[in-house]
């Protein structure tokens, strides 16, 4: 089993007053279940019921009191919740109008358990049949894919993880961890995928994995989709994201197709309410609050990178670069700092946001925006070791402060330089193995020039 890092955050929820019931949200075979099971070794009973049998469901049906559906179903599975911790977990309660109900029964009426919810298409199949979370009695963790440190823990990397995260990390570090951060790429943050790699060693063996979780999301489609064309255009969607992942997209006749803005707007918004893709609009803030702007066309991230290699057959190239800006337009680099960005906060359904101006005579464009305290913190990914930043200096221009980072394929360092208008301005160079650490060394480099100044 892959240790988490998801498991800190469930051990605070255990101890947090009002403890609310958990809803766990998460796309199919990001690991919901295997975490659960991890964390009951915690606990003094342990109840798994899985909502997709009938059997489980019946306790839901009867109508009964909180704490009388609770003796039921400790009577039934044969635990005595009386003795010690006890935690529940409900799988799949999307199928399960009753179970969804109880939430708010079980959180007012028996505090003193310890709940916790998941399941598939969970957002999906609760709109279809118009239920909803008991609003104020229940909390959200979110799990993604593997992050970076996760996966260098996870093949058993210690020392490579013991200087990920020492800040700022040490440039002897580099030539290791930017060699995980690849292979990294490459796998991508599947569990099943990871442990298969662990076990196996080869690339090639995991083609088996990626198929069949490609199968069981377009298998899915079927199961949310209202009308049998919805389910054809939502397969179009799922097997053509991957193509687009990364870009700037439309609607109307996404990717090379016929379909109209509505239909495919429809269908690409129940995959991201699926939580296998993320539609981030772009902003046009230089200071907080970032609000986007959707009347601008959005960029689309894909749930894994190491799906996406697979499916767009990138595989071969990572044996021929050392570095991800070298192939793939430099989309793939861009692609997985997203995902290491997203996937550092469980404690929310996260997009990022990437900054725009679009005149008539120049446009630019900033790959990510970091909010750090009041300040808005632009953040260029970009080619190899060097690269322009001309849109980087427009919005350093336009800003209130003179903060930039910029995540590349070289070494650590800060440096003072100007923007093309002349502004001074100081960058942190930072290579893009530390990607999922951006908060962290924020506050390092705001922190670090402060101390210069003072």
């Amino acid at each position: 089993m892959i240790d988490r890092t998801i498991l800190k955050d469930l051990r605070k929820w255990a101890v947090s007053n009002p403890r609310k019931p958990l809803i766990l949200r998460g796309a199919r075979q990001v690991g919901k279940t295997t975490v659960v099971d991890i964390f009951s070794k915690e606990f003094d009973q342990y109840i798994y019921l899985n909502l997709e049998k009938d059997f489980d469901t019946e306790f839901f049906k009867r109508k009964l009191p909180a704490r009388e559906v609770l003796q039921a179903i400790a009577i039934d599975k044969g635990v005595n919740i009386t003795a010690g911790r006890t935690l529940i977990f409900l799988d799949e309660i999307q199928n399960s109008a009753e179970a969804v109900t109880m939430l708010r029964y079980f959180f007012e009426d028996t505090p003193e358990y310890f709940f916790i919810a998941a399941g598939s298409l969970l957002e999906i199949m609760l709109e279809n049949k118009k239920i909803s979370f008991p609003v104020g009695r229940v909390t959200y963790l979110y799990m993604y894919p593997l992050t970076f440190s996760e996966f260098t823990k996870a093949v058993g990397e210690k020392q490579a993880l013991k200087y990920l995260f020492q800040i700022p990390c040490p440039e002897f570090a580099n030539f290791k961890l930017y060699k995980l951060f690849h292979l990294y790429t490459l796998v991508g943050g599947m569990p099943e995928a990871v442990s298969k790699y662990i076990e196996t060693q080869d690339i090639v063996s995991l083609g088996s994995v990626y198929k069949d979780l490609i199968t069981a999301y377009i298998d899915d489609a079927g199961k949310y989709a209202r009308t049998k064309q919805f389910a054809h255009i939502l397969r179009y969607a799922i097997e053509s994201v991957p193509f687009e992942a990364g870009r700037r997209i439309k609607f109307e006749g996404f990717h090379q197709s016929n379909y109209r803005y509505r239909e495919m707007a429809e269908s690409m918004r129940s995959l991201e309410r699926a939580m296998l893709i993320r539609i981030i609009y772009p902003t046009t803030s230089v200071k907080p609050p970032l609000i986007p702007d959707y009347r601008k066309s959005p960029r689309l991230q894909y749930l894994d990178t190491g799906l996406l290699n697979f499916q767009v057959q990138l595989q071969k190239y990572f044996y021929q670069y050392n570095d991800l800006h070298a192939f793939y337009q430099g989309i793939l680099a861009e692609h997985i700092a997203y995902q290491e960005i997203i996937g550092t906060d469980n404690s929310a359904d996260s997009k990022p946001a990437f900054w725009v101006r679009e005149k008539r005579q120049s446009n630019a464009e900033v790959d990510y925006l970091l909010q750090y305290k009041n300040l808005l913190i632009p953040v260029e990914i970009k080619a190899g070791k060097s690269g322009t930043l001309r849109s980087l200096h427009q919005f350093v221009d336009a800003a209130d402060h003179n903060y930039a980072i910029r995540l590349y394929a070289g070494s650590l360092k800060i440096e003072k330089t100007k923007t093309l208008s002349g502004k001074s301005f100081i960058l942190l160079n930072l290579p893009y193995f530390l990607a999922g650490q951006l908060n962290n060394y924020a506050d390092w480099f705001v922190k670090q020039n402060n101390k210069k100044e003072s």
